[in-house]
C-alpha cells in the first residue's frame, strides 16, 4: 500500500503542463488585446465620424441609437434632415470656444474631421468651422419656417 501512496504523490506534481497552458493564456490574451484594438479601429472612419459598426458599438454599449450624418445637398433634404445638420453644425462649430481643428503636425483632429461625415469640408481655420456654423444656422431658420407654414 505504501507503493500505491507514493505513486500518487508524484502522479501529482507535473508542472510542466502548467507552463505550457500559461504560455497558451498569455497569447490568447495578447491576440484579444490586437482584437479590440482592431475592433475600436474599424469603428471610427478614419476620414470623419463612426462607421455603422461604430454606431452599433455604441449603441450596444449606452444603448443610444445613433444616426449617420446627414449628407444630402439641400434641395432634397427633408425637414428633419435640415434640423438635424443644422443643430449639428451649430453645436460643433457654433461655440464661444471651439475644440482645436488642427494637431500640433497640421493634420485635422476628430472634431474636424466630424465634418466630413456630415458632407461639409473639413475646416482648418476657426473661420471655416464658423463658416459651417452659420450654414447650420441658415438651416435651422428655414426648417422653422417651413414648420410655421404647416
Amino acid at each position: 500500500m505504501a507503493s500505491k501512496a507514493s505513486k500518487n504523490k508524484t502522479a501529482k506534481k507535473r508542472p510542466a503542463k502548467k507552463t505550457a497552458t500559461r504560455k497558451t493564456s498569455k497569447k490568447s490574451a495578447r491576440k484579444t488585446a490586437r482584437q479590440r484594438t482592431a475592433k475600436k479601429a474599424r469603428e471610427k472612419d478614419p476620414k470623419g465620424g463612426l462607421t455603422a459598426a461604430g454606431r452599433s458599438a455604441f449603441a450596444l454599449k449606452d444603448g443610444s441609437r445613433l444616426k449617420p450624418g446627414v449628407t444630402r445637398p439641400l434641395s432634397e433634404m427633408t425637414p428633419q434632415d435640415m434640423r438635424r445638420k443644422g443643430s449639428w453644425a451649430v453645436r460643433f462649430y457654433g461655440r464661444k470656444k471651439l475644440s482645436p481643428l488642427v494637431d500640433e503636425r497640421g493634420r485635422p483632429t476628430r472634431h474636424a474631421l466630424s465634418a466630413h461625415a456630415w458632407g461639409e469640408p473639413v475646416p482648418r481655420t476657426v473661420a471655416a468651422a464658423r463658416r459651417i456654423a452659420a450654414k447650420g444656422q441658415r438651416l435651422l431658420l428655414r426648417y422653422q419656417r417651413i414648420k410655421q407654414k404647416s
